[in-house]
Formats: structure tokens, sequence, C-alpha cells
């Protein structure tokens, strides 16, 4: 199958700098920038707008073509404001690469338990898995768009893949000022929630760097910190007594242990660092401010202040995923999910000192679809990351932050007009440089006749996203059923789907992608 990668610099931008710090794939940028007046997209319809409003609110039900004029081509310096299609055939979202949904409904389908609906995020299922997109030999993204037809006629699966520069392809990073906030309540006595923890962060302990620092606070029914801010250096062993007189007590005053955790950072904040509060929590507050609306607002005071931001670690069978999810969206942050001690040893060992450095800030992602060959499109989940279309270069307006080694996809379905041909649409990502705020853009196009002939004959890549991607919508179902009624075009059996995912993990022998498998299967069985 035919691929279109079009790489252009938008306008005479600066090449990009490296700069700033990311804890984990995906973790908000915080570090000492000025964060300005940003809004979310949800506050903000002010400042600049490229692009009319659109008619209706976004994200809600299917969005229709009837017709238009505009080419998505950017005008001099970049500005696409004069040649935009209309906002109708625009999608625009904040990037996201959480992984926690997935990684909780894989635990609960182990315990013989189907997730509830309302915990399963498609996006997350497809963000967790490696993809090939190309890379870009600096800081920025590559953008890949491609796609297959379906076997609902006209209907195919658009993917828009977004990659940065390999994690390998380090230099000088700035050091990390790490503020682990640590659930010790009664329920993290359960095996595989404080104990996970505890070795993680000792393990961790030793990955970092000399002059990388460490603060610990602990919450039950009260949070206290137990270590301050502390940098590295010959101090390791005090900060392995640390974690190793952690035990399980009482409440969740996860409220408590939020204020606090935050007032630690502050108060340790170094200028120049990547500066990070980590909670690590089943997520159950019960004790206390247990609001979310209040906890919320604190980590938003915060981040806005002082530019610190929140990575969520998700434990547990019994797992708060909404309010982690919410604390780490209003964080500016990211969030993960580990049940065993290959996902923790994944997550704090290899995964966190390896990304600590930040390469965009406040990324969003705007696909325009041409009028003259597509009828309708949907964006597949990031349903709380959408982005109104003329916020998409309004830069006081949220996005994303991401760092090295990191791939993004986003999946549309999409029926073409019948016999169609040509333009199909083209996806442009924008964001700013993480040190000097400077705004860059990166596109890429697709045509029709580079739609492989079937999802299932497709790449790789392609076949493993579609394959998340249904999964996710069969269990999003109202019964769990996986009958083929989804959402998604071409939406096969959980049998059928198991069986798919299983050839694919064969041929693959990629161990993710054989859980995904079994995953499928452990579903197919308890619907």
């Amino acid at each position: 199958m035919k691929r279109y990668r079009t790489r252009r610099p938008i306008g005479a931008l600066l090449a990009l700098t490296a700069a700033g710090g990311l804890l984990l794939t995906g973790c908000a940028g915080g570090g000492d920038g000025d964060q300005g007046t940003k809004e979310t997209a949800a506050d903000s319809r002010g400042g600049s707008a490229p692009m009319p409003a659109p008619d209706r609110p976004r994200g809600e039900g299917e969005q229709r073509y009837d017709g238009g004029t505009g080419t998505g081509e950017p005008g001099e310096n970049g500005d696409s404001r004069e040649t935009a299609p209309a906002p109708d055939h625009l999608s625009t979202f904040a990037l996201d690469v959480d992984t926690a949904s997935y990684g909780y409904a894989r635990r609960t389908l182990s315990e013989g338990r189907l997730p509830d609906p309302s915990t399963v995020r498609p996006e997350e299922f497809v963000n967790s898995f490696r993809q090939d997109y190309d890379r870009p030999d600096g800081d920025g993204f590559t953008v890949t768009v491609d796609g297959a037809r379906t076997d609902e006629e006209d209907w195919s699966l658009v993917r828009v893949g977004l990659a940065t520069r390999s994690a390998e392809q380090e230099g000088e990073r700035p050091p990390a000022a790490l503020t682990f906030v640590i659930d010790i309540s009664g329920s993290m006595a359960e095996p595989g929630r404080l104990d996970l923890a505890k070795e993680s962060l000792g393990t961790m302990t030793d990955r970092l760097r000399d002059d990388d620092s460490v603060a610990l606070v602990t919450f039950s029914d009260e949070a206290e910190t137990v270590l301050p801010m502390t940098r590295l250096g010959d101090r390791r062993g005090r900060i392995h007594d640390a974690i190793d007189s952690l035990e399980p007590t009482d409440s969740t005053n996860l409220g408590a242990g939020v204020e606090i955790g935050y007032d630690t950072a502050v108060e340790g904040r170094r200028e120049g660092a990547t500066n990070r509060v980590v909670l690590v929590s089943d997520a159950l507050a019960n004790t206390g401010d247990t609001d979310a609306d209040a906890i919320l607002e604190r980590i938003a005071d915060e981040r806005r202040e002082h530019g610190i931001t929140l990575f969520g670690v998700g434990v547990g069978s019994d797992y708060g995923d909404a309010l982690m999810e919410r604390l780490a969206d209003k964080g500016d942050g990211h969030t993960t999910y580990v049940s065993n001690t290959e996902d923790a040893r994944e997550v704090f060992s290899e995964q966190l000192p390896r990304h600590i450095e930040l390469t965009a800030r406040d990324a969003k992602a705007q696909v325009a679809f041409d009028p003259e060959t597509v009828a309708e499109f949907r964006l597949v989940g990031y349903d709380n990351r959408r982005v109104a279309d003329d916020d998409f270069r309004d830069d006081r307006v949220d996005g994303g932050e991401v760092g090295p080694g990191h791939t993004v996809t986003a999946l549309y379905a999409v029926r073409t007009r019948p016999g169609a041909d040509g333009h199909l649409a083209t996806a442009t990502v924008r964001w700013l440089d993480p040190r000097t705020r400077a705004p860059h853009e990166e596109s890429g196009d697709v045509e029709t006749d580079a739609l492989a002939d079937s999802v299932w004959g497709a790449d790789r890549g392609l076949r493993v996203t579609a394959t998340a991607a249904y999964f996710a919508d069969a269990l999003r179902s109202p019964y769990g059923d996986g009958d083929g009624g989804g959402a998604l075009p071409g939406a096969p059996r959980l049998g059928e789907l198991a069986e798919r995912a299983g050839a694919l993990a064969d041929r693959t022998e990629d161990p993710d992608v054989g859980q995904l498998a079994t995953a499928v299967r452990q579903a197919d069985r308890l619907t």
C-alpha cells in the first residue's frame, strides 16, 4: 500500500531546540517556561480565530459535509486562515497518549469481568501499541496518513500517525525534580499496589542521574512529606530508606495528598529542571476533600502559576479511573496503569528515566477532509480532548505535551463519496517549542488511491490499530456483546476479532499484540 508522507515546514520557522522535560510518554510539559494565560478549549473561544466557529459542538455524532471549496493549504508565513476549508470539514483535537484505559481493561478481563464501558477510551487502546512511523531528525513531528477500506460500502478507516524523534537520540537533558505522591491507604495493601510501587521506585532511584532530585509524600487519612526534595548524588541510601518505610494504613484522603504533594513540589522547585508531581494511587478517594472539581482546581492553579504538572499511575483491581484521568488532564498530564511487576518496571525503570526530555508543548492536530471526496467522518475516541476548530492556532488554548520516542495515533471512520477519486485529507500538527514557545507546524496528505483494499490486508501497524479500535468499540457497546453492530464501520464480532488478533500475534511475534489477542479472547468468553 502506498503511504503519503509530506513534511512541509510552515513558514520561515526556526529549527527546534531541545529543552524542557517530560516524565513519560505524553506526560504534560512542566519545567519553568512562562505558562501565559492558557485556557482549556472548553473555556476559551477568544483571541485570534483563523477559522469561523463550527455550527454545532464538535465530537457529537457524525460530522457531515455539505460542500465547500477550501483547500487547507497554508498561505504565506504558514497562515492558512485565508484558504482554510469550512469548519464542518475539520476535526481538531489535543494530542494525548494516555494508556491507562487499555491497561485497566486488560486487568479487569484477566479477573473474569468485563470493564465498565465508561472506562473504555478507544484512543488509549490504540496508543498502547508501538508504530513504525517515520521519525524526524530533530525535535517536532513527522506526519503519516494512511488508511484502508472496510467491508461496509464506501467506508474506510483513516489513520493519522504523529511521531517524535527516537528516544535513543539523546543529548544533554535538563535535570529532573520529581515529587512522588504515594497512596498508603488500607486498600493499597492488596498485592499489586503498594508493593509494586515500592519495588519500582527503588529501582528507579538507581536509574536516575546524580543531578536529579526526588521528594516523597504519602497520604492515607492525612498527608505528610516523608522526604523533602533531595538531590540524588550520594544520598540514594536515604531515598531507599524512605521508600522502604512505606506501609499501608487507614483511609484515602487523595485531596490532601495532592495538596501536600504540590506544596512540596513548589518548595523544592528547581529552575531549569523538569518539575513533576507523580501520583501513585488507586484513586478511590473516601476521606477529606473528595470533590473532584476542588482537587482539579488545585492542580490547575499550580500548573498555571508554577508550570508543575501531573503524571498519574493507577494501580489496583478497584480503580478510580475517571478521577485519575480528570486529574491528569487538568494537570496537563498523562496517565498509565500498572497491574504487575513487568508493567511497573517498564513504567518506572525504563520509560521514566529515558523520557524526561520534552520535545513539543501544547501540541494539537487538525485534519481537513476534502469535501469533494468525503461525505462524512468521525474521530474515534479523544472525546475529552476535542478542540474547537478556530482554536487550532490559538496558542493560549491547551494542547498536549510530547517527548522523544513517542507516537500518537488518531483513527477516523470515513465515508467517501461513491466513485470519488483524488485528495482525501490533510493532517496538520501544531506545537510550541518548549524553550522559546515559537509555533511550528507539519503536515501530511493522503489520496483515495492510497487506501488499502481491506483493513485486514493493510500493513501491520494499521491492522493492529484497527484491531485495538474494534476491540474498544465492542467493549463500549451497551451490552458489551461485540455483535458487529458497533459504531465503527466493518466491526466484526468479537469471536472473529479474536481469531484475527491471534493470527496477527502469531505473524508478528509481538508480545504486546499477543496480550491484545488474549484480552479479546477473554472478552469473547465473557459475552
